[in-house]
């Protein structure tokens, strides 16, 4: 996960007194760090144009809102100001929500002047470190807006954005690129690969269709009630390299019968790996692994030949 940002270092000099105040109007105690943390009325907070963290009124929104009420927000969030008035929430969101269950009508917040691509890395940076699970669409497009702003001229200097990236977020270099690859999918198939309705390795490969045969995938995965393989996947996205897909092809490949004990086979091939990983993992999730790392060595593999 990233490194700890500013807002972990900040000191909170000052600051316990916000949660002690009445006081409904904004309240400037002394600037921290050459910072203010302002308590602001939840009105004037906004969530950036584009925001890939979802904020779920869920259990864990409930006990949220349960602690704020009994306790107060614990650490402010991070916001600059907007240009049209108020201020761009850049992390905060879930505890803006939870404030609003708890009828609590200020949110403790850190202003700092930042350009577009501080904001966004600030953004991704923050959540990735504040938050326990992520859904893979969330991580999918937090990596690319960052990657996308790391790229930029003055955020990365002399060092590959990649190298950055691998650096704090202690994935494989193909894994972050795997992932950004799922930001081109479809709205349903993301959504499927949410709800694990597909797996993670065949969602990348069918990453490579067109938007119109990717609807195909979600219509013959509807119609037969199937999940696509990986093996399929792939068989889909060769054919749509070597420019012969059709739509009729996606169905028929999708609603073909696995061969008599092909499960069996591909399970009994996996699970000769099981004591190499923690007790509990399923199938699916040894399978992944295992993929992702030999997808990992072949890359490299290729790197220094």
């Amino acid at each position: 996960m990233p490194k700890k940002t500013e807002i972990g270092n900040l000191a909170l000099t000052g600051y316990d007194a916000l949660f002690t105040s009445t006081v409904e109007t904004p309240v400037i105690p002394a600037e921290t760090n050459g910072e203010r943390i302002i308590e602001i009325a939840l009105t004037e907070l906004h969530p950036p144009e584009f925001h890939p963290f979802h904020v779920t009124d869920d259990e864990a929104m409930e006990r949220l809102a349960g602690n704020i009420k009994q306790y107060g927000v614990r650490e402010p969030g991070l916001a600059r100001p907007r240009t049209n008035g108020g201020y761009e929430l850049l992390a905060g969101n879930r505890r803006k929500r939870a404030c609003e269950i708890a009828e609590r009508p200020t949110l403790p917040v850190i202003i700092r002047e930042m350009t577009d691509d501080e904001a966004t890395i600030a953004m991704v940076d923050s959540n990735l470190e504040q938050r326990d699970s992520l859904l893979f669409s969330e991580k999918a497009w937090a990596y690319k807006i960052k990657m996308e702003a790391l790229n930029h001229s003055g955020i990365k200097g002399d060092r590959h954005s990649h190298e950055i990236m691998v650096e704090q977020t202690g994935e494989s270099k193909n894994q972050i690129f795997r992932l950004i690859r799922l930001t081109d999918l479809i709205v349903g198939l993301l959504d499927k690969v949410d709800a694990k309705q597909l797996a993670f390795n065949p969602a990348v490969e069918l990453s490579y269709l067109s938007q119109k045969e990717q609807t195909a995938v979600i219509n013959a995965m509807e119609s037969h009630g199937i999940k696509p393989s990986l093996s399929q996947a792939v068989q889909l996205k060769k054919l749509k390299q070597a420019d012969e897909l059709t739509l009729e092809m996606i169905d028929e490949i999708l609603s073909e019968a696995k061969k008599p004990n092909q499960d069996d086979n591909e399970v009994n091939e996996v699970k000769r790996y099981r004591h190499f990983f923690p007790k509990g993992y399923t199938i699916q999730q040894m399978d992944e692994i295992i993929h992702r790392l030999l997808t990992d060595w072949q890359s490299q593999k290729g790197e220094s030949a």
